[in-house]
């Protein structure tokens, strides 16, 4: 049994930088394996430091959404598969085998023997049953999963080491899901805690570390696993992982983030800003970069919302944003615009460049043609009244407020006023939940096209009030389908639709830009832009 102390310290750290990502890897500078330099042999021991930007103050990986918590504790779970990140095929993990009916909604699998928890509890089917049939309960940070089980009917024990999972209808998408930390599989004294108590005090995992300390917005602690033997099949090192400890301290200001990697203080940090990369590429530091899957940032449209009702406002901001400004101002270097409402590196993406191609004309003709008139401040009026959105943002990047404060500039340049509104990360998700906002600054990582589904389908949670359509179909389908060609078409079509209606406004593909020590190997991202360590050591 391994002990965890949870301290809360009476003030609070400024929380700042959270990022999400995925699939081309870059490196730059020196390097024999992209991540550290020189040669030498694996060696196991040390302590790896790795600076983060926030702390989105839960440490239970089932309900964690911020890349600078899942770095941390994506290593104390396993999941039942892999996804390889260079194919995107699914490899075991926990799950030595599968099966998967031809209609695509019944998913048996095949457990690994010998396979235990952190607290010395076995790994069988009733605990992944457990697992599974808990997420329903896990409530507002617990969308992610949700989204991923929407539909199930049944999860049975067929014997010890077997667990069949059936939905109600077909549900293709489901296999990838169990690759995520979403479903990472927790010990059944952790499934029986209450979702706050899995936030604030962490969960028991069977990962290659475990954690040993929280102290909330301050660092995450974790120590390597003894007797670990059971990683995915993508680890070259079989066993336990190399490192002793994992130390994840949490440094909002990227300047200093950049320094201490610099002085040896760090060993990796995350978020690297762009004021930074130029020094760091003439240190001993790689800069690893990793281009993002899923729904790119942009503005998450209420589009329940009087003034965005209006099809040609919609279309009219869609207009008005320089997406390629943004990117080249803001952003890292090699980030780029949006070209669809999923990132290039998404399967089944669809290149819709033209449908979101910067007219400022276009826009004002737009609201021209919807009634708003030009008013003495610039901004545009209708019946009495300014065309005026207030835009509702998270501190949980660098980049979210200097690339917000362009939107706001090239839509006033237009005539819509932008107020913007900032609050805590920890507020994201019922924010989204209580549909309280005209428009929302976000994106989701996944490595699979189904998250359209759980972003903008009208049947699911509907955050931003689409009204039903086509769109639903098309979702509804290619969740639906086995057959590669047709799902490749019907996520195409979703995405047209989404632009074409404008019900979400992309702006910019994210990447995830870490700094890392040329001391750090084997430093390997996953399918979702975030990191594993197993693998990796100091040297």
């Amino acid at each position: 049994m391994t002990a965890l102390a949870v301290l809360r310290p009476s003030r609070w750290a400024p929380l700042a930088a959270l990022l999400t990502t995925s699939v081309l890897l870059t490196a730059c500078g020196s390097g024999d394996d992209g991540s550290g330099g020189g040669s030498g042999r694996a060696k196991s021991g040390g302590t790896l430091t790795f600076a983060v930007g926030s702390d989105a103050g839960c440490v239970d990986p089932q309900q964690a959404g911020s890349n600078d918590t899942i770095y941390s504790v994506r290593q104390i779970v396993d999941s039942l598969t892999d996804q390889d990140p260079k194919t995107g095929k699914i490899v075991p993990w926990l799950a030595k085998s599968w099966d998967v009916s031809a209609d695509a909604t019944t998913f048996t699998f095949r457990l690994r023997s010998g396979v235990t928890f952190s607290d010395g509890s076995r790994l069988t089917a009733q605990v992944v049953k457990d697992n599974f049939d808990a997420v329903p309960a896990l409530g507002a940070l617990g969308t992610l999963a949700e989204g991923y089980l929407s539909g199930v009917k049944s999860t049975t024990v067929v014997d010890p080491l077997t667990v069949k999972v059936t939905f109600e209808q077909p549900n293709a998408q489901f296999l990838q899901a169990t690759s995520t930390h979403s479903l990472g599989i927790e010990s059944s004294a952790s499934v029986r805690r209450s979702p706050q108590r899995k936030c604030s005090d962490g969960v028991i995992g069977s990962g290659p570390f475990v954690l040993k300390q929280y102290v909330q917005n301050q660092s995450v602690t974790l120590a390597r696993r003894t007797g670990y033997d059971w990683g995915s099949a993508l680890w070259s090192k079989k066993g336990e992982a190399y490192l002793d400890r994992l130390v994840y301290k949490v440094v909002p200001e990227a300047g200093v983030r950049a320094g201490s990697l610099q002085s040896g203080q760090v060993d990796v940090i995350s978020s690297v800003g762009k004021a930074d990369e130029a020094a760091l590429k003439g240190g001993r530091v790689v800069l690893r970069s990793r281009a993002n899957p899923g729904v790119v940032f942009g503005l998450g449209l209420d589009n329940s919302r009087p003034l965005l009702k209006d099809t040609k406002v919609r279309r009219a901001i869609l207009a008005a944003v320089d997406r390629k400004q943004i990117a080249d101002t803001v952003f890292p270097t090699g980030t780029r615009p949006a070209t669809s409402v999923l990132a290039h590196t998404t399967p089944d993406y669809t290149d819709l460049s033209t449908g979101l191609a910067f007219d400022t004309a276009r826009a004002k003709s737009l609201l021209d043609a919807a009634g708003w008139k030009a008013g003495g401040d610039g901004v545009r009026t209708k019946d009495g009244k300014r065309l005026s959105l207030t835009v509702t943002w998270f501190p949980n990047a660098a980049t979210n407020q200097p690339a917000l404060e362009l939107v706001q500039q090239q839509l006033k340049a237009v005539g819509i006023d932008v107020v913007l509104k900032q609050l805590p990360v920890t507020q994201f998700a019922t924010t989204l939940q209580s549909g309280d906002f005209d428009v929302v600054w976000g994106n989701v990582t996944r490595a699979d096209p189904d998250i359209l589904r759980g972003s903008f389908s009208s049947r699911l949670g509907n955050f931003y009030h689409l009204p039903a359509s086509s769109l639903d179909t098309a979702l509804s389908a290619q969740a639906a389908t086995t057959d590669p060609a047709k799902r490749g078409q019907l996520v195409s079509q979703a995405q047209k639709l989404i632009v074409q209606n404008a019900y979400n406004v992309p702006v910019v593909e994210l990447q995830t830009q870490l700094g890392v020590s040329d001391k750090v190997h084997g430093l390997e991202f996953d399918s979702g832009s975030r990191v594993q360590l197993h693998d990796t050591w100091i040297g």
